[in-house]
């Protein structure tokens, strides 16, 4: 199955109107929205992944490690038409799929459940083990962390391993917004260039930058992409 040249009615323009629908209690609107662009343009410009191809054994997998402010997944999900927009509007909602925290069985598309800090970096090294042990190579792994995250031990423990064994087909996204308690010396990126990480520091909102730190070759290394957005408030 192939998933390149995967187009939809829908385009950036339309992600500030998807969002608008989800009128739900959120308490997390900073997490959501700090997460649009890089979002966006993985599933546009980059994942091998598509509503279609949601069982293909050979997909890419994005995993959205921050998932207490899953807004923005949701509506870059119905512009890919993962789901119909008209649930959109029942966000939050005691019978509604789309929770505060997204749910890889009620969602389409959706990899992992998650929202609790520090679990989805350890499950993507897990992943990417998983299918190099099983001959896929083609399957690349994403997965995208707060800064804050980073405040977590276990992701600590998975920067080191995943350096250490050379999972080139693991790949994550730090969306800086400056709201970790501790800082790192040198900056985030110098944290996994210590563990032998490939590394790239970008402006969070910038699609073309984005795409290129993406898209940059890293082989026998995992690769990083620090995209620096504006800070909490």
């Amino acid at each position: 199955m192939t998933f390149t040249d995967v187009h939809t009615g829908y385009g950036y323009d339309d992600l500030p109107r998807l969002m608008s629908l989800m009128t739900g209690d959120e308490k997390h609107g900073p997490a959501a929205t700090s997460t649009l662009d890089v979002v966006w343009v993985l599933y546009d410009r980059v994942l091998r992944v598509s509503a279609e191809g949601v069982e293909a054994p050979e997909r890419d997998r994005f995993l959205l490690s921050k998932g207490h402010g899953p807004m923005a997944y949701y509506a870059v999900l119905a512009a890919k038409e993962f789901f119909p927009e008209s649930l959109l509007a029942g966000f939050g909602g005691y019978d509604s799929p789309l929770g505060h925290h997204p749910d890889r069985v009620l969602v389409p598309g959706v990899e992992i459940s998650s929202g609790s800090l520090g679990h989805g970096l350890p499950l993507a090294v897990g992943s990417a083990l998983g299918f190099r042990a099983r001959g896929l190579s083609g399957a690349a792994v994403w997965v995208l962390i707060g800064d804050a995250e980073l405040d977590e031990g276990s992701n600590h423990e998975a920067i080191a391993y995943a350096g250490a064994v050379g999972l080139e087909r693991l790949h994550v996204v730090v969306v800086d917004n400056a709201s970790a308690s501790h800082g790192r010396p040198g900056g985030i990126a110098a944290r996994f260039e210590a563990a032998g990480w490939s590394t790239a520091t970008v402006d969070g909102r910038d699609h073309q930058a984005l795409y290129q730190a993406y898209t940059a070759p890293h082989p026998g290394r995992p690769h990083v992409v620090v995209a620096r957005v504006e800070a909490k408030v």
